[in-house]
């Protein structure tokens, strides 16, 4: 039995900020208490899934530069 959620109804969408590139990721926020991240390259492929506190952490740690190197 698989614990994967269900991501038939996931709507994704790319950043507008992107351009016309596909060397980004497009995130789902329209599941109940997930949201859900993938490669716009391998829509296919895996997808990493957060919950919505979880994503909110990751989004303030972005804006304040956590992440640049």
């Amino acid at each position: 039995m698989s614990n994967a959620p269900d991501l038939s109804r996931a709507e994704f969408r790319k950043s507008s900020f992107s351009g016309s590139g596909n060397d980004c990721v497009e995130v789902a926020r329209n599941l109940p208490g997930l949201v859900a991240v993938r490669d716009s390259k391998d829509r296919s492929g895996p997808v990493l899934a957060f919950t919505p506190s979880e994503w909110s952490a990751f989004i303030a740690g972005v804006k304040r530069g956590e992440f640049t190197i």
